[in-house]
Protein backbone atom coordinates (compact mmCIF):
# COMPACT_ATOMS: atom_id res chain seq x y z
CA UNK A 1 0.00 0.00 0.00
CA UNK A 2 1.11 3.21 -0.51
CA UNK A 3 2.18 6.08 2.11
CA UNK A 4 -0.38 7.62 3.74
CA UNK A 5 -1.02 11.16 3.02
CA UNK A 6 -2.05 12.93 6.61
CA UNK A 7 -2.92 16.37 6.82
CA UNK A 8 -1.79 18.45 9.94
CA UNK A 9 -2.42 21.73 11.69
CA UNK A 10 -1.56 23.45 8.01
CA UNK A 11 -2.24 21.28 5.05
CA UNK A 12 0.23 17.78 3.97
CA UNK A 13 3.99 18.56 3.71
CA UNK A 14 7.28 16.09 2.82
CA UNK A 15 10.32 16.39 1.68
CA UNK A 16 10.56 16.62 -2.48
CA UNK A 17 11.40 13.14 -3.90
CA UNK A 18 10.95 11.20 -0.99
CA UNK A 19 7.24 11.81 -0.20
CA UNK A 20 6.53 14.59 -1.76
CA UNK A 21 6.78 13.03 -5.25
CA UNK A 22 4.19 13.36 -8.38
CA UNK A 23 2.76 10.00 -7.91
CA UNK A 24 1.64 10.81 -4.01
CA UNK A 25 0.68 14.81 -4.93
CA UNK A 26 -1.81 13.28 -7.77
CA UNK A 27 -3.14 10.96 -4.85
CA UNK A 28 -3.84 14.27 -2.95
CA UNK A 29 -5.63 16.21 -5.10
CA UNK A 30 -7.40 13.65 -6.58
CA UNK A 31 -8.76 13.17 -2.99
CA UNK A 32 -9.87 16.32 -3.14
CA UNK A 33 -11.69 16.51 -5.83
CA UNK A 34 -13.44 13.55 -5.00
CA UNK A 35 -14.42 15.44 -1.92
CA UNK A 36 -15.10 18.89 -3.60
CA UNK A 37 -17.34 16.69 -5.89
CA UNK A 38 -19.37 15.52 -2.53
CA UNK A 39 -19.99 18.46 -1.53
CA UNK A 40 -20.61 20.43 -5.08
CA UNK A 41 -21.80 17.52 -7.52
CA UNK A 42 -23.25 19.39 -9.72
CA UNK A 43 -19.97 22.08 -10.56
CA UNK A 44 -17.41 23.43 -8.19
CA UNK A 45 -14.58 25.74 -8.74
CA UNK A 46 -11.15 25.72 -7.05
CA UNK A 47 -8.62 28.34 -6.97
CA UNK A 48 -4.89 26.69 -7.83
CA UNK A 49 -1.86 28.83 -5.99
CA UNK A 50 1.75 27.95 -5.52
CA UNK A 51 4.65 30.07 -3.42
CA UNK A 52 8.01 30.26 -5.33
CA UNK A 53 9.37 26.99 -4.64
CA UNK A 54 10.95 24.57 -7.08
CA UNK A 55 8.55 22.71 -9.77
CA UNK A 56 5.60 25.23 -8.62
CA UNK A 57 4.67 26.11 -11.83
CA UNK A 58 4.17 21.83 -12.76
CA UNK A 59 2.44 21.50 -9.62
CA UNK A 60 -0.23 23.70 -10.58
CA UNK A 61 -0.20 22.27 -14.32
CA UNK A 62 -1.11 18.65 -12.53
CA UNK A 63 -3.23 19.63 -10.03
CA UNK A 64 -5.17 21.22 -12.90
CA UNK A 65 -5.88 18.50 -15.37
CA UNK A 66 -6.97 16.08 -12.34
CA UNK A 67 -9.30 18.84 -11.25
CA UNK A 68 -10.82 19.61 -14.83
CA UNK A 69 -11.19 16.06 -15.56
CA UNK A 70 -13.50 15.74 -12.37
CA UNK A 71 -15.43 18.69 -14.13
CA UNK A 72 -14.35 21.00 -11.07
CA UNK A 73 -13.06 23.98 -12.53
CA UNK A 74 -9.20 25.46 -12.00
CA UNK A 75 -8.70 28.82 -11.44
CA UNK A 76 -4.81 29.03 -11.84
CA UNK A 77 -2.89 31.48 -10.42
CA UNK A 78 0.09 32.07 -13.15
CA UNK A 79 2.69 33.89 -10.73
CA UNK A 80 3.73 32.98 -7.15
CA UNK A 81 0.82 34.16 -5.03
CA UNK A 82 0.69 34.93 -0.35
CA UNK A 83 -1.44 32.73 1.24
CA UNK A 84 -3.65 35.36 2.44
CA UNK A 85 -4.47 36.67 -1.05
CA UNK A 86 -5.40 33.40 -1.86
CA UNK A 87 -7.56 32.87 1.06
CA UNK A 88 -9.31 36.41 0.11
CA UNK A 89 -9.70 35.80 -3.65
CA UNK A 90 -12.01 32.24 -2.45
CA UNK A 91 -14.53 34.61 -0.97
CA UNK A 92 -14.13 37.25 -3.23
CA UNK A 93 -14.55 35.09 -6.51
CA UNK A 94 -17.18 32.91 -4.64
CA UNK A 95 -15.05 30.20 -5.44
CA UNK A 96 -15.15 26.60 -3.66
CA UNK A 97 -11.85 26.66 -2.05
CA UNK A 98 -7.97 26.84 -3.06
CA UNK A 99 -5.39 24.13 -3.41
CA UNK A 100 -1.93 26.01 -2.38
CA UNK A 101 1.46 24.22 -3.41
CA UNK A 102 3.65 25.38 -0.41
CA UNK A 103 5.64 24.56 2.82
CA UNK A 104 5.11 27.87 4.07
CA UNK A 105 8.27 28.65 6.49
CA UNK A 106 9.66 25.20 5.84
CA UNK A 107 13.35 24.18 4.52
CA UNK A 108 13.57 24.57 0.54
CA UNK A 109 13.85 21.01 0.22
CA UNK A 110 10.23 20.54 1.83
CA UNK A 111 6.71 21.27 -0.35
CA UNK A 112 3.30 20.77 0.93
CA UNK A 113 -0.71 21.56 -0.02
CA UNK A 114 -2.57 23.50 2.01
CA UNK A 115 -6.54 22.72 1.16
CA UNK A 116 -8.58 25.84 2.03
CA UNK A 117 -12.77 25.76 2.25
CA UNK A 118 -15.21 28.18 0.63
CA UNK A 119 -14.88 30.27 3.26
CA UNK A 120 -10.75 30.79 2.73
CA UNK A 121 -10.17 29.24 5.56
CA UNK A 122 -7.79 26.48 6.44
CA UNK A 123 -9.86 22.94 6.55
CA UNK A 124 -10.84 21.77 9.56
CA UNK A 125 -9.82 18.44 10.58
CA UNK A 126 -13.29 17.16 10.13
CA UNK A 127 -12.75 18.24 6.12
CA UNK A 128 -9.60 16.88 6.28
CA UNK A 129 -10.28 13.76 7.55
CA UNK A 130 -12.84 13.05 4.40
CA UNK A 131 -9.93 13.77 2.18
CA UNK A 132 -8.05 11.50 3.68
CA UNK A 133 -11.05 9.02 3.85
CA UNK A 134 -11.42 9.80 -0.32
CA UNK A 135 -7.52 8.89 -0.50
CA UNK A 136 -7.35 5.44 1.05
CA UNK A 137 -10.34 4.15 -0.54
CA UNK A 138 -8.51 5.76 -3.94
CA UNK A 139 -5.85 3.52 -2.93
CA UNK A 140 -7.85 0.48 -2.09
CA UNK A 141 -9.63 0.53 -5.26
CA UNK A 142 -6.81 1.49 -7.61
CA UNK A 143 -6.68 3.57 -10.67
CA UNK A 144 -9.61 6.72 -10.58
CA UNK A 145 -11.88 6.33 -13.29
CA UNK A 146 -13.52 10.03 -14.22
CA UNK A 147 -15.18 7.68 -17.18
CA UNK A 148 -18.65 10.34 -17.82
CA UNK A 149 -17.22 13.41 -16.35
CA UNK A 150 -16.77 16.11 -19.62
CA UNK A 151 -13.65 18.06 -18.90
CA UNK A 152 -13.57 21.55 -18.25
CA UNK A 153 -11.39 24.42 -19.24
CA UNK A 154 -9.32 26.22 -17.08
CA UNK A 155 -9.44 29.92 -15.77
CA UNK A 156 -7.20 32.78 -15.12
CA UNK A 157 -7.04 33.86 -11.36
CA UNK A 158 -5.01 37.16 -10.35
CA UNK A 159 -5.81 37.75 -6.81
CA UNK A 160 -3.05 40.95 -6.48
CA UNK A 161 -5.42 43.35 -7.57
CA UNK A 162 -8.24 42.97 -5.27
CA UNK A 163 -5.90 41.68 -1.70
CA UNK A 164 -4.31 44.65 -2.15
CA UNK A 165 -7.21 47.35 -2.36
CA UNK A 166 -8.28 45.08 0.93
CA UNK A 167 -5.06 46.17 2.78
CA UNK A 168 -5.67 49.63 1.44
CA UNK A 169 -8.89 49.75 3.07
CA UNK A 170 -8.39 48.40 6.04
CA UNK A 171 -4.18 49.95 6.91
CA UNK A 172 -4.23 53.71 7.67
CA UNK A 173 -1.07 54.34 5.30
CA UNK A 174 -2.11 57.81 5.01
CA UNK A 175 -0.69 58.17 8.89
CA UNK A 176 2.26 56.00 7.95
CA UNK A 177 3.58 58.22 5.14
CA UNK A 178 3.22 61.68 7.56
CA UNK A 179 5.18 60.55 9.57
CA UNK A 180 8.02 60.34 7.54
CA UNK A 181 9.04 56.72 8.74
CA UNK A 182 11.05 54.57 6.77
CA UNK A 183 10.47 50.83 6.26
CA UNK A 184 12.30 47.92 5.16
CA UNK A 185 10.81 44.18 3.79
CA UNK A 186 12.21 41.22 3.66
CA UNK A 187 9.97 38.71 2.26
CA UNK A 188 12.67 36.08 2.13
CA UNK A 189 12.84 35.56 -1.43
CA UNK A 190 8.80 34.29 -0.84
CA UNK A 191 5.30 34.86 -2.12
CA UNK A 192 4.95 38.54 -0.57
CA UNK A 193 7.50 40.18 -3.29
CA UNK A 194 5.85 43.16 -4.59
CA UNK A 195 2.90 43.12 -2.29
CA UNK A 196 3.49 45.34 1.02
CA UNK A 197 6.76 47.14 -0.31
CA UNK A 198 4.67 47.70 -3.23
CA UNK A 199 1.63 49.49 -1.08
CA UNK A 200 4.13 51.37 1.23
CA UNK A 201 5.60 52.80 -2.06
CA UNK A 202 2.10 53.87 -3.84
CA UNK A 203 1.19 56.00 -0.73
CA UNK A 204 4.67 57.42 -0.18
CA UNK A 205 6.20 55.24 1.98
CA UNK A 206 10.03 55.44 1.62
CA UNK A 207 10.76 51.96 1.68
CA UNK A 208 13.76 49.43 0.75
CA UNK A 209 13.78 45.71 -0.12
CA UNK A 210 16.02 42.62 0.39
CA UNK A 211 16.38 39.45 -0.99
CA UNK A 212 13.40 40.84 -3.83
CA UNK A 213 13.75 37.97 -6.77
CA UNK A 214 12.84 34.42 -7.09
CA UNK A 215 15.35 31.96 -5.26
CA UNK A 216 13.57 28.15 -4.96
CA UNK A 217 16.62 27.28 -2.60
CA UNK A 218 15.52 30.39 -0.34
CA UNK A 219 19.37 31.39 -0.44
CA UNK A 220 20.03 28.22 1.04
CA UNK A 221 17.71 27.89 4.43
CA UNK A 222 14.60 27.90 5.49
CA UNK A 223 12.22 31.37 4.39
CA UNK A 224 11.25 31.68 8.37
CA UNK A 225 10.95 35.75 9.24
CA UNK A 226 12.62 34.95 12.70
CA UNK A 227 15.40 36.62 14.38
CA UNK A 228 18.41 34.83 13.60
CA UNK A 229 17.58 34.82 9.78
CA UNK A 230 17.02 38.38 9.35
CA UNK A 231 20.83 40.14 9.46
CA UNK A 232 20.31 41.61 5.82
CA UNK A 233 17.29 43.44 6.96
CA UNK A 234 18.82 44.94 9.86
CA UNK A 235 21.54 45.56 7.85
CA UNK A 236 19.19 47.44 5.49
CA UNK A 237 17.98 48.95 7.93
CA UNK A 238 20.79 50.51 9.33
CA UNK A 239 21.93 51.97 6.14
CA UNK A 240 18.46 53.66 5.22
CA UNK A 241 17.86 55.01 8.96
CA UNK A 242 14.41 52.86 9.23
CA UNK A 243 12.27 52.57 11.50
CA UNK A 244 10.73 49.25 11.27
CA UNK A 245 11.55 46.21 9.38
CA UNK A 246 9.23 43.69 8.70
CA UNK A 247 9.33 40.75 7.19
CA UNK A 248 7.59 37.16 5.79
CA UNK A 249 7.87 33.84 5.38
CA UNK A 250 7.77 31.57 2.08
CA UNK A 251 3.79 31.96 1.57
CA UNK A 252 3.43 35.76 3.39
CA UNK A 253 1.31 33.73 5.91
CA UNK A 254 3.61 34.25 8.40
CA UNK A 255 5.68 37.57 9.93
CA UNK A 256 8.71 39.20 11.31
CA UNK A 257 8.99 42.05 13.17
CA UNK A 258 12.72 43.69 13.85
CA UNK A 259 12.49 47.46 15.87
CA UNK A 260 14.47 50.49 14.77
CA UNK A 261 17.61 49.30 17.13
CA UNK A 262 17.91 46.26 15.54
CA UNK A 263 16.05 43.96 18.17
CA UNK A 264 13.62 41.43 17.05
CA UNK A 265 10.23 41.49 18.83
CA UNK A 266 8.48 37.93 19.18
CA UNK A 267 5.73 37.22 17.59
CA UNK A 268 3.60 36.89 21.06
CA UNK A 269 4.61 40.72 21.71
CA UNK A 270 3.27 41.32 18.56
CA UNK A 271 0.24 40.30 18.67
CA UNK A 272 -0.66 41.68 22.50
CA UNK A 273 0.78 44.75 20.78
CA UNK A 274 -1.33 45.31 17.64
CA UNK A 275 -4.37 43.74 19.89
CA UNK A 276 -4.11 46.86 22.21
CA UNK A 277 -3.92 49.35 18.91
CA UNK A 278 -6.59 48.17 17.73
CA UNK A 279 -9.07 48.57 20.74
CA UNK A 280 -7.60 51.81 21.18
CA UNK A 281 -7.72 52.90 17.64
CA UNK A 282 -10.67 50.94 15.60
CA UNK A 283 -12.87 50.82 19.08
CA UNK A 284 -13.06 47.28 18.27
CA UNK A 285 -13.70 45.33 21.69
CA UNK A 286 -15.73 42.16 20.36
CA UNK A 287 -13.22 39.74 21.76
CA UNK A 288 -9.59 38.59 21.32
CA UNK A 289 -8.46 34.80 20.46
CA UNK A 290 -5.32 32.90 20.86
CA UNK A 291 -4.41 29.87 20.99
CA UNK A 292 -3.12 27.67 24.38
CA UNK A 293 0.46 28.17 23.58
CA UNK A 294 0.41 31.97 23.40
CA UNK A 295 1.56 34.57 26.12
CA UNK A 296 -0.78 35.09 28.61
CA UNK A 297 -0.29 39.30 28.41
CA UNK A 298 -2.98 38.66 25.94
CA UNK A 299 -5.45 37.70 28.79
CA UNK A 300 -3.85 40.29 31.35
CA UNK A 301 -4.65 42.83 28.60
CA UNK A 302 -8.24 41.18 27.58
CA UNK A 303 -9.04 41.88 31.18
CA UNK A 304 -7.84 45.26 31.62
CA UNK A 305 -9.88 46.05 28.61
CA UNK A 306 -12.74 44.59 29.55
CA UNK A 307 -12.42 41.81 26.17
CA UNK A 308 -14.08 38.54 25.83
CA UNK A 309 -10.35 35.58 25.59
CA UNK A 310 -11.29 32.63 23.58
CA UNK A 311 -8.03 30.24 23.93
CA UNK A 312 -8.18 27.88 21.45
CA UNK A 313 -6.07 24.52 20.31
CA UNK A 314 -2.65 24.83 18.37
CA UNK A 315 -4.02 25.60 14.27
CA UNK A 316 -4.51 28.69 13.12
CA UNK A 317 -8.21 27.53 11.72
CA UNK A 318 -10.09 27.40 15.02
CA UNK A 319 -8.93 31.00 15.00
CA UNK A 320 -10.17 31.69 11.66
CA UNK A 321 -13.72 30.09 12.87
CA UNK A 322 -14.02 33.19 15.32
CA UNK A 323 -12.78 35.69 12.55
CA UNK A 324 -15.88 34.68 10.18
CA UNK A 325 -18.03 34.44 13.02
CA UNK A 326 -16.84 38.15 14.27
CA UNK A 327 -16.49 37.56 17.34
CA UNK A 328 -12.95 38.50 17.82
CA UNK A 329 -11.10 42.15 16.48
CA UNK A 330 -8.04 39.99 16.22
CA UNK A 331 -6.48 36.29 16.47
CA UNK A 332 -3.13 34.88 16.42
CA UNK A 333 -0.71 32.41 17.72
CA UNK A 334 3.01 32.33 18.93
CA UNK A 335 3.93 30.96 16.07
CA UNK A 336 3.90 34.25 14.13
CA UNK A 337 0.24 34.29 12.99
CA UNK A 338 -2.30 36.32 13.11
CA UNK A 339 -5.42 38.26 11.72
CA UNK A 340 -8.18 40.66 12.36
CA UNK A 341 -11.78 41.21 11.96
CA UNK A 342 -13.63 41.77 8.63
CA UNK A 343 -10.47 40.31 7.11
CA UNK A 344 -9.53 36.50 6.11
CA UNK A 345 -9.86 33.98 8.56
CA UNK A 346 -6.16 33.14 7.58
CA UNK A 347 -3.29 33.98 8.28
CA UNK A 348 -2.28 37.41 7.04
CA UNK A 349 1.84 37.72 7.78
CA UNK A 350 1.51 41.39 5.40
CA UNK A 351 -1.31 42.72 7.43
CA UNK A 352 0.58 42.14 10.32
CA UNK A 353 3.62 43.93 8.87
CA UNK A 354 1.81 46.62 7.32
CA UNK A 355 0.00 47.10 11.11
CA UNK A 356 3.16 47.37 12.98
CA UNK A 357 3.99 50.02 10.33
CA UNK A 358 0.90 51.86 11.06
CA UNK A 359 1.12 51.93 14.76
CA UNK A 360 4.90 52.98 14.77
CA UNK A 361 3.99 55.62 13.09
CA UNK A 362 0.53 57.12 14.80
CA UNK A 363 2.42 56.44 18.21
CA UNK A 364 5.71 58.28 17.46
CA UNK A 365 7.44 55.50 19.67
CA UNK A 366 9.61 52.18 19.20
CA UNK A 367 7.90 48.74 19.54
CA UNK A 368 9.93 48.49 22.69
CA UNK A 369 8.60 51.96 24.04
CA UNK A 370 5.17 50.43 23.28
CA UNK A 371 5.81 47.51 25.14
CA UNK A 372 7.09 48.89 27.97
CA UNK A 373 4.48 50.65 28.09
CA UNK A 374 1.60 47.42 27.85
CA UNK A 375 4.52 46.32 30.86
CA UNK A 376 3.77 49.06 33.31
CA UNK A 377 -0.05 48.54 32.79
CA UNK A 378 -0.05 45.04 33.06
CA UNK A 379 2.66 43.44 34.74
CA UNK A 380 5.68 41.70 32.36
CA UNK A 381 5.49 38.95 30.47
CA UNK A 382 8.44 36.77 29.24
CA UNK A 383 7.43 33.61 26.94
CA UNK A 384 9.95 30.81 25.45
CA UNK A 385 9.50 27.84 22.59
CA UNK A 386 11.75 25.03 23.06
CA UNK A 387 11.60 21.47 20.95
CA UNK A 388 13.25 18.23 23.35
CA UNK A 389 13.84 15.20 21.14
CA UNK A 390 12.59 11.79 22.54
CA UNK A 391 13.93 8.28 22.72
CA UNK A 392 11.04 6.28 22.10
CA UNK A 393 11.26 4.94 26.16
CA UNK A 394 11.20 8.77 26.89
CA UNK A 395 8.07 9.58 24.62
CA UNK A 396 6.68 6.54 25.55
CA UNK A 397 6.69 7.01 29.07
CA UNK A 398 6.07 10.80 29.36
CA UNK A 399 2.95 10.29 27.32
CA UNK A 400 1.49 8.25 29.91
CA UNK A 401 2.54 10.91 32.17
CA UNK A 402 0.56 13.83 30.20
CA UNK A 403 -2.13 11.90 31.02
CA UNK A 404 -1.68 11.99 34.75
CA UNK A 405 -2.93 15.05 36.94
CA UNK A 406 -0.52 17.24 38.36
CA UNK A 407 -1.01 18.99 41.54
CA UNK A 408 2.27 20.84 42.14
CA UNK A 409 5.43 21.64 39.76
CA UNK A 410 8.75 22.26 41.08
CA UNK A 411 7.92 23.78 44.20
CA UNK A 412 5.04 25.25 42.86
CA UNK A 413 0.99 24.42 42.95
CA UNK A 414 -0.55 23.80 39.78
CA UNK A 415 -3.34 26.38 40.06
CA UNK A 416 -5.07 24.95 36.49
CA UNK A 417 -4.72 22.03 34.19
CA UNK A 418 -5.74 23.25 30.51
CA UNK A 419 -6.29 19.84 27.65
CA UNK A 420 -7.32 21.42 24.98
CA UNK A 421 -4.09 20.66 23.00
CA UNK A 422 -1.73 18.91 25.13
CA UNK A 423 -1.07 19.60 28.79
CA UNK A 424 -0.87 23.49 29.90
CA UNK A 425 -0.43 23.94 33.88
CA UNK A 426 -1.15 27.52 35.02
CA UNK A 427 1.09 27.58 38.21
CA UNK A 428 0.10 29.73 41.41
CA UNK A 429 3.01 32.64 40.78
CA UNK A 430 1.12 33.43 37.33
CA UNK A 431 3.75 31.11 35.23
CA UNK A 432 3.19 28.37 32.62
CA UNK A 433 4.02 25.53 31.09
CA UNK A 434 2.77 23.78 27.86
CA UNK A 435 3.72 20.29 26.85
CA UNK A 436 2.68 19.55 23.05
CA UNK A 437 4.08 16.11 21.63
CA UNK A 438 4.71 16.45 17.75
CA UNK A 439 2.43 13.76 15.62
CA UNK A 440 4.74 13.23 13.09
CA UNK A 441 8.14 13.34 14.85
CA UNK A 442 9.69 12.62 18.38
CA UNK A 443 9.92 15.87 19.52
CA UNK A 444 8.17 17.62 22.60
CA UNK A 445 7.33 21.28 21.92
CA UNK A 446 7.63 22.95 25.54
CA UNK A 447 6.26 26.70 25.79
CA UNK A 448 7.07 28.38 29.31
CA UNK A 449 6.22 31.48 30.22
CA UNK A 450 7.46 33.37 33.66
CA UNK A 451 6.81 36.94 34.89
CA UNK A 452 10.94 37.81 35.15
CA UNK A 453 13.24 36.70 33.34
CA UNK A 454 15.04 34.73 36.17
CA UNK A 455 11.83 33.23 36.63
CA UNK A 456 11.82 32.09 33.18
CA UNK A 457 15.23 30.81 33.56
CA UNK A 458 14.35 28.42 36.29
CA UNK A 459 11.16 27.73 35.01
CA UNK A 460 12.70 26.17 31.52
CA UNK A 461 14.97 24.24 33.67
CA UNK A 462 12.07 22.63 35.52
CA UNK A 463 10.11 22.06 32.26
CA UNK A 464 13.44 20.35 30.23
CA UNK A 465 13.52 17.74 34.06
CA UNK A 466 10.13 16.86 34.15
CA UNK A 467 10.18 15.50 30.73
CA UNK A 468 13.08 13.66 31.12
CA UNK A 469 12.51 12.22 35.46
Amino acid sequence: MPTPIKFGTSGWRAVMAEEFTFHNVRRAVTGIARYVRSQKPNGAAIILGRDPRFLGETLVDIAATILSHHGIVPRVITEAAPTPAIAYEVKRSGSDGAINFTASHNPPEYNGIKFSTPDGAPALPEVTKKIESEIAALDEAGLESTTGIEPVAAESSDPRPAYLKRLAEIVDFKAIAKSGAKVCFDPLFGAARGYPDALLAENGVPVATVHDRRDVLFGGHAPEPDDHLLEELRGKMRETGARIGIATDGDADRFGIVDQDGTFIQPNYIIALLFNYLVETRGWKNGVAKSVATTNLINALADKLGVALYETPVGFKYIGELIDQDKIAIGGEESAGLSIRHHVPEKDGILAGLLCCEMVATHGKSLGELLREIFSKVGSFYPLRENFRLTPEVKAKFTTKLQGEQREFFGHKVKESVRKDGLKLVLDDGSWVCYRLSGTEPVVRVYSEARSPEGLQKLSAAAKQWVIE
